[in-house]
């Protein structure tokens, strides 16, 4: 059975001090099941893997099948966790060039993204690419009123009608919203077009195993039953309750641990460039999630070996307020070795015939045993290999892990009220309708004379775990 599995040898964290939390945990799991029917939770996602609308995904094979027999390029119109899921799936799982290669290797449509920025360059150089070829669109949005996606999609559909007529155009959009209500829900039905469903009780950062993220994953050509599959097993087994056995529980512990002794910046370590948007996606699972009331690790990822070169000063010597999550991919689906050279004046045959699978696992344990001895602990997850069901599978572990987290911290991980701050104040700049300053402001001056440093106790942590 190909797994992922946690080791925390190099975390400097002793088994008893984990179990310290046992007690905790069994409450918080009880209470996340407790709940997961609620609407008002946000807990869907948690028995999604076995309890998924079958006919729903049946419909998403069936139209990305049509859409690789029409088009060229799928556009895919989202943001946050309307798209990063789905691109962190299918950047880990295709060919490391995926939009570069001709059509004729690639077999599928390149897969495109757009509504993740307000930047017009970015949009006219898109536009530019696509150019004549044939395309889809895939607009993601609960509500159809997020400012990037909803200006995204007046745009490319505007141009998908252009370019094929009302009718035609119908066909070629897609439209993945609520069930029910909101703006984009209104006009998918007012145009007739295909539409799937963003399930109530799922948020959209715990959403890459709806039509959200399948939809794109599956146009991609990769296997979603599988990643369903390893998500179901995942599903299965963190379902231990016993703190002991448990892996998935154990990271968040481990996380609350190190948190508790100041480590308060975790890093995702990959020497995997595939998995640079997995990356992209745990950055948002886990800062929305855990950054509220003044509290949580803040969430950020490097690239290794490609990174050491960079930040690998800064880890190694830097501040002590970080540790290193690392996910290592214990076998590849391809390798290179490294032939003998007669002159080597470059000095590498003393790695003749070693292959660079064994070369980059060198550079992961050295590195490891450098930052582990200059202060900075490291949490690894070993992934069998680099597939659906193991993908499947990490991807369940780490919502779980940072419900089970969050809830460790004591904050709602389900809800993200900071994000509307900016919006709030784009509208009032952008001179919404129904958006105005405030008649009385808080100048900065007096803010500044009353602000004073908050002791350590004040800061939301818990009592120490030594």
């Amino acid at each position: 059975m190909q797994n992922v599995k946690l080791e925390l040898k190099f975390s400097r964290i002793l088994e008893k001090n984990i179990m310290k939390y046992a007690n905790q945990v069994v409450e918080i799991h009880e209470d996340l099941h407790k709940k997961v029917n609620d609407k008002n939770e946000f807990l869907g996602w948690l028995e999604l893997p076995t309890k998924y609308d079958k006919k729903e995904v049946e419909k998403i094979k069936k139209a990305a099948k049509k859409i690789q027999s029409d088009s060229e390029i799928l556009v895919v119109i989202g943001i946050g966790g309307s798209y990063l899921g789905a691109r962190a799936v299918i950047e880990a799982l295709t060919h490391t060039f995926y939009n570069y290669l001709p059509n004729e290797q690639r077999k599928t449509p390149q897969i495109l993204y757009v509504g993740n920025n307000l930047n017009p360059e970015y949009i006219n150089d898109l536009i530019e690419l696509i150019g004549n070829r044939d395309l889809s669109i895939n607009v993601i949005s609960k509500s159809g009123t997020t400012t990037e996606p909803a200006i995204a999609f007046r745009i490319f559909r505007e141009l998908i009608e252009n370019k094929y007529g009302l009718e035609e155009a119908q066909k070629r959009i897609y439209v993945t919203t609520d069930k029910k209500k909101g703006a984009l829900k209104q006009i998918a039905d007012k145009e007739k077009y295909t539409t799937f469903v963003i399930p109530d009780n799922v948020g959209g950062r715990y959403s890459v195993l709806t039509a959200v993220g399948l939809l794109p994953i599956a146009t991609a050509g990769i296997d979603i039953d599988k990643l369903l599959e390893g998500a179901r097993f995942a599903q299965g087994k963190y379902l231990d309750k016993n703190l002991k056995y448990n892996d998935c529980y154990k990271y968040a512990v481990a996380r609350n641990i190190l948190y508790e002794q100041d480590k308060n910046i975790e890093i995702l370590v990959s020497y995997e460039p595939k998995l640079h948007y997995m990356i992209e996606w745990w950055k948002q699972l886990y800062g929305e999630s855990e950054g509220k009331d003044k509290k949580g690790i803040y969430p950020t990822g490097a690239e290794f070996t490609t990174d050491l070169h960079s930040l690998g000063q800064y880890i190694q010597d830097g501040r002590r307020n970080l540790f290193e999550t690392i996910i290592n991919i214990e076998e590849y689906n391809s390798n290179i070795k490294v032939n003998q050279d007669e002159d080597n004046l470059d000095e590498l045959n003393y790695l003749a015939n070693k292959g660079l699978d064994y070369i980059n696992k060198k550079a992961m344990e050295g590195t490891i045993e450098a930052h582990v001895e200059g202060g900075v602990p490291n949490i690894i997850i070993n992934m069998d290999k680099l597939n659906e069901y193991t993908l499947g599978h990490l991807i369940y572990f780490f919502e779980l892990a940072c419900a089970m987290s969050g809830r460790i911290l004591g904050i709602n991980p389900f809800d993200q009220p900071g994000v509307e701050k900016y919006k709030t104040n784009m509208f009032i700049l952008l001179g919404k309708p129904g958006y105005s300053k405030p008649k009385a402001s808080v100048k900065i001056e007096e803010t500044e004379k009353k602000s004073v440093t908050k002791p350590k106790s004040q800061r939301g942590r818990k009592k120490k775990v030594e």
